[in-house]
């Protein structure tokens, strides 16, 4: 290592439970391994509040590692006239590109139009986009011609195309920015725990002060003290607010109203291209995507109403028949069933709208909600991932408003970069497979480590799994063919193949622990399986 990169911390799990187990109070347990979990006690550690974050399965398990791989300001929500939402969704997707340069980066989106109405009208209110961007702007949208617009988008359906209107936005890697903040948390001085669920609150005199929780893996328990307890569980929020209700004897009305979309995968040369394709109205009324990422084309997304909360939901048929649908009708080749090498579906958090329970989840506002109940329980649910800083900074201005916390200055995750922040020139980013290049700065640490010289797949070597059992909290096969390397989202047959030499390298890293191969192989057919 430079002098200038620091050596990455060894995320060892007796060590991180024997601090856990430590009689002291911190200033904030943060329930929720996601991207707002993980945000509110990034943004608390850097201001050097002591905090402790726990997380029931891995960092990045629910919705966090199932978004559509978009940083944006959200065309969707200019045509709602959120234009609050989309000026601060601008500001922070700008934010994030510079903090972690090595996980996000800008992405040239095509707007194809088949009749002559469109270019103009969708063009103008683009332009209104970049005008909400100013500076903080990506790139000028531009009015293509039909010539231009099949250049861009060379697969696209020739026959009665007219032109198209190209802009920018960003992508990222979800799952391993999730793991940037965690372990930029950390090294800030933040305890982060993976697979520690908590199982009820601690009360002193009627007002929350810590958390029940216990080890996963052993079921050992723990009592976790903190002055301030923040609800950052995502799509599951209710669930512990209800709880603490009944403990306080005060009734809780539930405040999510969970949407599930569904994303599907296909080989790149559907859209052999380095721009994304967007249509702004399918016909349920959302927009769909087809998006160049790590080697492989996303097709997405539905939003439809859900009640249960099922850690892996399932792809319901009509839906992927519906994207495959709308595909066909702007893809010139369109994909098949049999073509779909993995199909997975995230839970958004959609905060409920309070005085209407019929409100459908397309019209309801992505904006986030923060609030606190009356044992000073703070929840935060809704959002996107593009705004997790600003929401942390959100939930911190309510801790400290409800005095839950001492005032400390924000602002100071503007500037702060993520763990690895840096790029490895001449790799073809977020649109070539994933390799070295996702560990930024780290990648010689990667290199250096034995198996890197043995692919496992193209961008995964042995190295790698070792990696991540190290440094990145990595416990079970799933940890790394999901979220450290990208593999089960991509192609989950090829997942399944890899699942059981990724199993003996964790033994050898994780002596007597159950790397969890057969759990594995069953979610791999899942996700391999198209719904008919």
């Amino acid at each position: 290592m430079t002098a200038d990169i620091p050596t990455p911390l060894v995320t060892s799990r007796a060590q991180l439970l024997q601090q856990l187990a430590r009689p002291v109070v911190h200033d904030l347990a943060v329930i929720g391994g996601g991207a707002t979990g993980l945000g509110v006690a990034l943004d608390a550690a850097a201001r050097g509040f002591s905090v402790v974050l726990l997380e029931s399965h891995d960092f990045a398990k629910g919705t966090s590692s199932r978004a559509t791989k978009l940083v944006h300001g959200g065309v969707r929500y200019l045509a709602q006239g959120n234009i609050a939402l989309v000026r601060e969704a601008l500001h922070e997707r700008t934010t994030l590109l510079r903090n972690a340069p090595h996980l996000a980066q800008p992405l040239a989106f095509v707007m194809p139009s088949y009749k002559v109405w469109e270019t103009p009208f969708y063009g103008t209110g683009l332009k209104m986009y970049d005008a909400l961007a100013g500076q903080a702007g990506l790139g000028h949208t531009e009015f293509l011609g039909r010539m231009e617009t099949l250049r861009c988008l060379p697969t696209a359906v020739a026959e009665g195309l007219k032109g198209g209107v190209k802009y920018w936005d960003g992508q990222f890697d979800d799952a391993r920015l999730a793991l940037a903040l965690a372990r930029t948390a950390a090294r800030l001085g933040a305890l982060v725990i993976n697979y520690c669920p908590v199982s009820g609150l601690l009360y002193d005199a009627g007002k929350v002060a810590g958390v029940v929780c216990a080890d996963a893996e052993t079921g050992t328990p723990y009592e976790v003290r903190a002055r301030c307890v923040v609800n950052a569980t995502g799509v599951w929020v209710d669930e512990l607010r209800q709880r603490d209700g009944q403990d306080c004897g005060q009734p809780v009305r539930p405040m999510v109203a969970p949407s599930q979309g569904v994303h599907i995968v296909v080989d790149r040369d559907f859209l052999p291209s380095d721009h994304a394709l967007m249509v702004p109205k399918t016909a349920d009324g959302r927009v769909l995507f087809a998006v160049p990422w790590l080697g492989k084309l996303i097709l997405g997304t539905t939003d439809s109403p859900r009640q249960d909360l099922a850690r892996e939901p399932v792809a319901l048929r009509e839906e992927v028949s519906f994207i495959l649908g709308e595909s066909a009708r702007y893809l010139r080749r369109a994909p098949r069933a049999a073509d779909v090498r993995s199909i997975w579906v995230g839970l958004r958090p959609l905060v409920k709208p309070q005085d209407d329970d019929s409100a459908s989840t397309k019209s309801i506002s992505r904006e986030h909600t923060v609030l606190t109940s009356g044992s000073g329980l703070v929840t935060v649910t809704g959002g996107k991932w593009t705004t997790y800083r600003a929401m942390a900074e959100d939930v911190l201005r309510q801790c400290m408003h409800d005095r839950l916390l001492p005032h400390k200055p924000a602002g100071v995750t503007v500037s702060l970069a993520l763990v690895g922040a840096g790029r490895i020139r001449n790799n073809g980013g977020l649109n070539a497979p994933q390799g070295l290049h996702s560990y930024g700065t780290e990648a010689p640490v990667v290199a250096s480590l034995p198996g890197a010289d043995a692919a496992l797949a193209p961008g995964l070597s042995e190295a790698m799994v070792r990696f991540a059992a190290r440094h990145e909290y990595a416990r079970t096969v799933e940890d790394v063919l999901a979220r450290r390397a990208r593999v089960l989202f991509l192609d989950a047959r090829l997942a399944a193949s890899l699942a059981p030499r990724v199993a003996q390298l964790l033994a050898e890293e994780l002596p007597g622990h159950d790397p969890q191969l057969e759990q594995f192989l069953q979610l791999a057919n899942q996700y391999a399986t198209v719904p008919t």
